[in-house]
């Protein structure tokens, strides 16, 4: 039996003078079905979108409980400025879409939009700027889960997100809809 872990919590929080980085950092690509893709830095990210603060513990299978606190935009404001293909005013067009994320070391994870939207689970879901007080400027931007129990979906070092829809595996001619669907 799995234990949740203790619940996070995320508030706003506003760059301070400090808070500047040099450019030129890693860069990530967010491409896929969007309006405009984009190539962004951690910033980027930081200068172009509110940061959040997010203190999390996730259950480390070798290592036990770890606690962090991270700091950077959600990942719905972001995706949400590049410009989603869906027709936003259509609640199951938007259900429909993933995000893949992958990671500099090739980790990565499959997030659904609706765990994202506000419509539907609301999750407070980072792009990390920084973790524990450390700018990640050189490190590269970490997908952060904060309702994760275990920190598999936390992707280090951003290379790409892919957005869009998958299509559907094409069902045998038995399960064809109206011939045994929900029969299995």
């Amino acid at each position: 039996m799995s234990r949740p872990g203790p619940p996070s919590r995320t508030t706003a929080v506003r760059p301070g003078p400090g808070d500047a980085a040099p450019a030129g950092h890693r860069r990530f690509l967010i491409r896929g079905q969007l309006r405009r893709p984009l190539a962004l830095t951690v910033a980027d990210l930081r200068e172009r979108w509110p940061q959040r603060r997010a203190a999390v513990v996730f259950d480390c299978a070798t290592n036990g409980p770890r606690h962090h606190t991270f700091e950077g935009p959600l990942l719905r404001e972001v995706i949400d400025a590049a410009g989603p293909a869906f027709d936003a005013r259509r609640r199951k067009d938007r259900s429909r879409y993933l995000l893949a994320v992958t990671g500099g070391d090739g980790h990565h994870a499959v997030l659904s939009w609706a765990e994202l939207d506000a419509d539907f689970g609301d999750a407070p879901v980072l792009l990390a700027t920084a973790m524990d007080g450390r700018a990640l400027d050189e490190a590269g931007s970490q997908l952060v889960v904060p309702s994760d129990r275990c920190g598999a979906r936390y992707i280090s070092a951003l290379t790409g997100i892919w957005f869009g829809t998958c299509a559907l595996p094409e069902l045998p001619h038995d399960l064809s809809p109206g011939r045994g669907v929900g029969r299995f």
